[in-house]
């Protein structure tokens, strides 16, 4: 920065050309009339030095991390196989002991058996279908007998009509209860929770 007190020697006009010298500044003035300029604050500090380490120092850390990571690997090639185990359909313990005594031996059915067993799902699957059929008739039955009803009361009286098309809303009674929107609560710390993590590690460390 210049001198205040050389600057007071000189005129407006020189203040006036040394302010127009181009410089790298935010164009922060001091004074409307001389125009003076300050340059930009930089906060700097210098480099820190770098600490001179012990060749061995370094080379002995190499070693343990390349140990660590040899280690790592080859725990990852021995359960590279083995899958991790679901515990939802693993079965206990105690029944996998127990499988001797609770498997049953397979049933060997003998032919007149199996034909047996055929005639009658075939017997089965004929009821079912005949149930089915008197079923969608008998729907069919009391639909069309609706409509004539229906007509018939449109053509004595339109009003009767509609109130009979009407749902009726007393045939299934519904009612529900709840929370209530309310405006938020002004300065309120919503807490962030807690939970405890009860899941279970799996594999060697």
């Amino acid at each position: 920065m210049l001198n205040l007190n050389i600057l007071s020697q000189f005129s407006r006009l020189s203040l006036t050309s040394i302010a127009k010298i181009p410089v790298n500044t935010r164009s922060i003035t001091t004074s409307a009339v001389v125009q003076f300029k300050i340059t930009d604050q930089l906060w700097a500090e210098p480099l820190k030095k770098k600490k001179k380490l012990d060749p061995a120092i370094v080379k002995a850390r190499e070693e343990r991390r390349r140990k660590r990571i040899e280690k790592q690997i080859r725990r990852l090639e021995k359960n590279a196989r083995q899958l991790k185990p679901i515990e939802e359909i693993e079965p206990p313990l105690h029944l996998l002991d127990e499988m001797g005594k609770r498997k049953r031996p397979a049933v060997v059915l003998t032919q007149e058996e199996i034909e047996a067993r055929a005639l009658l799902l075939k017997d089965w699957t004929r009821y079912k279908k005949q149930e089915y059929i008197s079923n969608v008739n008998q729907i069919d039955r009391i639909m069309a007998a609706q409509r004539r009803a229906l007509d018939m009361l449109y053509e004595e009286s339109e009003e009767l009509y509609n109130e009979a098309i009407m749902p009726d809303l007393q045939l299934l009674p519904y009612s529900i209860s709840g929370t209530y929107a309310t405006p938020p609560i002004k300065n309120y710390n919503s807490p962030d929770g807690e939970y405890i993590d009860v899941s279970k590690k799996w594999g060697n460390k």
